[in-house]
């Protein structure tokens, strides 16, 4: 049921498209893939996922604000999975 509410998320944050943020990044939730099963799951993340994480951050504060990606952004396990990749969420 997780996995299947996560490939929606996903799904809907490509219908949405992608959005630039000052610094040149693209702002893309489906670029946090890679974490998905480590949200859903509580285990560890892996090095792409941390990578993935580390780029998007400055995205973090705009996921949070989509009440389409919230819940899954803004998780305690998506919180988690940030602290352990050394990429703490911004204030928001």
């Amino acid at each position: 049921m997780k996995m299947s509410y996560v490939a929606f998320c996903l799904l809907l944050a490509l219908l949405l498209g992608e959005t630039q943020v000052s610094m040149g990044i693209t702002c893309n939730p489906l670029e946090l893939s890679a974490c998905a099963s480590a949200i859903t799951s509580s285990s560890a993340p892996s090095a792409a996922c941390c990578s993935k994480l580390k780029e998007q951050r400055p995205c973090l504060c705009q996921y949070v604000k989509n009440p389409n990606l919230k819940k899954l952004v803004d998780s305690p396990n998506a919180r988690n999975v940030a602290n352990t990749c050394g990429t703490p969420f911004p204030q928001c």
